[in-house]
């Protein structure tokens, strides 16, 4: 039991470590113009705003939550639960998770993506596995696409906090399409 709650601490300094890291790096949210991600790959845009060359994007602050990985076909977001996030069962509302899991795993299509290419989500599913509450200080959502084609992508994700525990899973199905 000591070694598994050592092992968790251990692992939630690594993922404040990384959050801050990001953190230091990213510019005040807002919107990217059009004309500042023409000709980019969805990697391309994603390393623009790791690098604090696009604005970061605003639902990120809204809902607390941060891309912390991104590479071609995987994201990594990670939020913190908050009793602002509360239902009125007393625990973290489905929507909030939910918003996690469609970020990671549309993230990581976008990520495929070459220039001239855009998404948009058709289909999401969430299973909720456990309740999430503020005692799971911090979680992680990993999307991996699995199929990405000409019109259309999928991907999955999975909804964990520090000691490994799944707390939710999610798949998408996302419509690709030419980008002005």
């Amino acid at each position: 039991m000591k070694q598994e709650l050592a092992d968790t601490a251990a692992v939630l300094a690594q993922w404040h470590a990384r959050a801050a890291e990001v953190r230091s790096r990213m510019a005040p949210p807002g919107i990217s113009r059009p004309d500042q991600v023409a000709g980019l790959s969805g990697m391309q845009v994603f390393e623009a705003m790791f690098n604090g060359l696009l604005p970061s994007v605003p639902i990120s602050e809204t809902v607390d939550m941060l891309a912390v990985e991104i590479e071609p076909g995987r994201a990594v977001f990670q939020g913190q639960p908050k009793a602002a996030h509360y239902n009125p069962l007393g625990t973290v509302h489905g929507g909030w998770i939910a918003t996690l899991l469609d970020s990671c795993v549309g993230c990581a299509v976008h990520s495929a993506l070459p220039a001239g290419k855009g998404y948009t989500t058709v289909e999401l599913k969430v299973n909720y596995v456990r309740a999430v509450t503020t005692q799971v200080q911090l979680v992680r959502a990993e999307g991996k696409v699995i199929h990405l084609g000409g019109r259309m992508a999928t991907a999955d994700g999975r909804l964990v906090g520090p000691d490994g525990k799944l707390y939710a899973h999610a798949s998408t199905t996302c419509f690709v399409f030419d980008t002005p």
